[in-house]
Parts: structure tokens; C-alpha cells; sequence
């Protein structure tokens, strides 16, 4: 496990975000949000989203009880 305890982090590359997993749960949830062919790559941490998405890829993965990394910049927008 990330020494932080999170399960995903999603790191800020310009518009979009890298999904980073940081745990096994964290694989397993992308797991089942994914189609299998994206399977290593997300495994990699290789994969990027829109913000729009990330959004609502934040909220399903905390209601799954995930830890997940800070992003401020994204938790004030979607508050606002």
C-alpha cells in the first residue's frame, strides 16, 4: 500500500488526470470500471482522463470506500 494509505491517485497532466493505482484495492476498482484490454495499462498507472470524468470517477470510488489523493483543484470545482 501507498505509504499515505490511499488505494488511487490521480495526478494533474494539464486538462486530465493519470490514474495512479496505489493498492490492490485501487487495481480491483479500475478493474470493474474498465474493459479488460486497458487492464495493464491502468495496472502501469498509463492512463488519463478528462476532468468531467474524473469527477464522477472520484465520487464512485469514495462511495466504494477507496482513499483517494487530495486533488484541491478539482474538490473546489466540483463544490462551486
Amino acid at each position: 500500500m501507498h505509504p499515505l494509505g490511499m488505494d488511487l491517485s490521480l495526478i494533474t497532466e494539464g486538462n486530465s488526470f493519470r490514474l495512479q493505482p496505489e493498492s490492490v484495492h485501487g487495481i480491483l476498482w479500475l478493474q470493474t470500471h474498465f474493459e479488460k484490454s486497458h487492464w495493464e495499462l491502468l495496472a502501469e498507472g498509463l492512463v488519463t482522463v478528462k476532468k468531467s470524468n474524473a469527477s464522477e470517477l472520484i465520487e464512485d470510488a469514495s462511495n466504494a470506500g477507496l482513499n483517494l489523493s487530495p486533488i484541491p483543484a478539482l474538490s473546489s470545482q466540483a463544490n462551486s
